[in-house]
């Protein structure tokens, strides 16, 4: 599988995953924190697409960095999204990459998957933990980086 095709499909498994770990959250969660000092939730959703948007930024060669202070949960899980699917369409695109695959994915995207995991995290601690899955037996698929995506296919407590 060429580069470029590992990392759509790579964008696909941060939708999947991220939109799991998003969905049907607490309604204070997004202030949820484990401690003064340390980012509520929502301050790591906002830093998710902050960390999107770079990631299309470095693809389409003109590298940029924006600090955003979170917004309301539901509308910086939309702006997630849009920015997954911003970045996977200029990958899908035969416009030149202003990075190489191994750099896009080695910064914003492993970023943004520790993130996701963090949220994981704080889900658990807040007592909404979300359900483990054999992530190997999801249906992700390269191109599928929006809201709408597959039920679980095994998923345990």
């Amino acid at each position: 599988m060429p580069n470029r095709e590992l990392l759509r499909h790579t964008v696909a498994t941060l939708a999947y995953r991220g939109g799991k770990t998003m969905r049907d959250v607490p309604a204070a969660f997004s202030t949820f924190r484990i401690r003064e000092g340390s980012r509520s939730a929502g301050e790591i959703l906002a830093h998710i697409g902050d960390l999107l948007d770079w990631g299309l930024s470095l693809a389409k060669g003109a590298e940029a960095w924006h600090e955003s202070p979170p917004r309301a949960w539901d509308a910086d899980v939309a702006r997630f999204f849009d920015g997954l699917r911003a970045f996977d369409a200029h990958l899908a695109s035969d416009a030149a990459l202003g990075a190489t695959c191994e750099r896009l994915f080695q910064g914003p995207i492993a970023d943004a998957l520790t993130h996701v995991g963090q949220i994981a995290m704080l889900r658990r601690l807040a007592g909404s933990p979300v359900r483990a899955e054999n992530y190997s037996r999801a249906d992700i698929v390269a191109g599928r980086a929006g809201a709408e995506q597959s039920p679980p296919r095994r998923e345990f407590d």
